[in-house]
């Protein structure tokens, strides 16, 4: 199966409701970021861990940033130079692990 590198614009994020999620266009491609409150390292850590297992399954794998008391995700397709479908599949799994940790 062909991976699907069709971009999409802000208003198409938008509309998928992805809560915490915020298009960033600052960088060399436009972007999906969140940032999760952890509390403390610990937590981050086990969230990190989580997303990468799932970023493996998916072979769609995050830009993570690990810090004292939050993690910061960024999505992007490299391959079709901003945001596709898939980065959209993949924060609402992220959403997801981020609800199942009680963050």
């Amino acid at each position: 199966m062909e991976a699907d590198t069709t971009t999409l614009t802000a208003e198409q994020v938008a509309q998928e409701q992805l809560e915490g999620w915020t298009f960033d266009t600052s960088g060399d491609v436009d972007s999906i970021l969140v940032r999760v409150e952890t509390g403390d390292f610990v937590t981050g850590l086990a969230l990190v861990n989580a997303i990468g297992a799932k970023a493996e399954e998916a072979n769609h794998h995050p830009d993570i940033d690990l810090r004292y008391p939050y993690v910061e995700i960024r999505l992007s397709s490299h391959d079709a130079g901003g945001v596709t479908s898939r980065d959209v599949a993949m924060a609402k799994v992220i959403n997801g692990l981020s609800a199942e940790s009680s963050l």
